[in-house]
């Protein structure tokens, strides 16, 4: 397993939509973590060149993560919500369904194997984890639910990754339905609690608000493997994250979840959009992804903090600017303390 192999038990986060460069996932696992490439919104070709370019700059092993499709939604459920983007005189894109390059990324991936591939947004099939054991490829799936958690056993995957509600970016349930508004989603430690009396013995890394060597002892006390951090490597200066999300984490304020700009729940710093529309988005991946491009693009481009998506694990004010291996060994030497200080406040039996 890579999780016995790995010097830390810390794994990048796949950020797709910016953060995510060949040059943070070979800097955290040159520090001796596993980093993730994301692949989401790329093309197979540009995914195949980014992994080219992270080979370039580690020899080490790494992994890519793939999201997994979903189902067009019929085009009267969008209409008014694009009817409301647009009274506002937002420029509003196509609303188009698309399988974010499924089955090529698949073929690259078999062709050209990685040590990883995990999954966000659903669970691939038995045929197509077996594909990718046969190249040798562990398969990691993220899930947020025990009922997840038990169909990604199910289908053989080799590491689940428990993804609770503290997390930024997407949510990676299998399923975003209007019925989902309904439903509180988990908080990781209670996540990890479920997971460990439903599908142990298989491996969990936990993700989800771990910005400190305390959350990261956190996790690991709680029975899991590794922790998956995203947020905290945002401000590293090999991340791709755009200026106006940089100036946006050292502001402070809250977050919540929303689906304004993608159609599929997502926690974000709040802002003016997201205030405005989490009200009335509707569930339609990646329709509303794509309707919303052009006016986060030209928010991105001029600065406006108020019109983009930006997205962050509740602790994120605690993310600093520093390179990405000086974050990985802050993380491991702030565990090993915190694991130390709570085992002196148990008593011996």
């Amino acid at each position: 397993m890579i999780l016995d192999d790995i010097g830390v038990p810390i794994v990048l986060a796949p950020m797709a939509g910016g953060p995510s460069t060949p040059e943070l996932t070979a800097a955290v696992t040159e520090a001796g973590g596993f980093g993730i490439l994301a692949g989401g919104y790329l093309s197979a070709d540009v995914l195949a060149q980014r992994i080219s370019q992270t080979r370039q700059l580690s020899s080490a092993r790494f992994g890519v993560n793939l999201f997994a499709p979903g189902k067009p939604t019929p085009v009267e459920q969008i209409a008014p919500y694009l009817d409301e983007l647009a009274a506002t005189g937002a420029e509003v894109g196509e609303p188009r369904f698309d399988d974010d390059d499924w089955s090529a990324k698949l073929d690259l991936l078999a062709a050209d194997p990685v040590a990883v591939v995990s999954f966000t947004f659903g669970c691939p099939s038995p045929a197509e984890i077996e594909r990718l054991h046969g190249v040798g490829s562990e398969v990691w799936v993220t899930v947020t639910s025990t009922i997840e958690a038990q169909v990604a056993a199910a289908a053989r995957a080799d590491v689940l990754i428990a993804q609770g509600a503290e997390a930024g970016g997407h949510r990676a349930t299998f399923l975003s339905e209007p019925g989902d508004d309904l439903t509180d989603p988990i908080g990781l430690i209670a996540l990890m609690q479920l997971l460990r009396g439903t599908v142990f013995p298989v491996p969990v890394v936990a993700s989800g608000g771990i910005t400190t060597g305390a959350g990261l002892a956190a996790a690991l006390a709680a029975g899991a493997a590794a922790a998956q951090l995203g947020t905290v490597f945002m401000r590293c200066p090999e991340a791709g994250t755009s200026a106006v999300v940089r100036d946006a984490l050292t502001r402070g304020r809250p977050t919540a979840l929303t689906r304004a700009f993608t159609g599929r729940w997502a926690r974000g710093i709040r802002n003016r959009f997201l205030d405005e529309h989490t009200a009335t988005a509707p569930a339609a991946y990646p329709e509303i992804h794509y309707a919303t491009s052009r006016l986060r693009q030209a928010a991105r481009e001029s600065g406006d903090g108020e019109a983009v998506n930006l997205w962050a694990g509740q602790a994120y004010q605690l993310a600093k600017e520093r390179p990405a291996a000086e974050v990985v060994q802050r993380l491991v030497r702030g565990c090993r303390v915190s694991l130390e200080a709570a085992a002196k406040r148990i008593s011996p039996p």
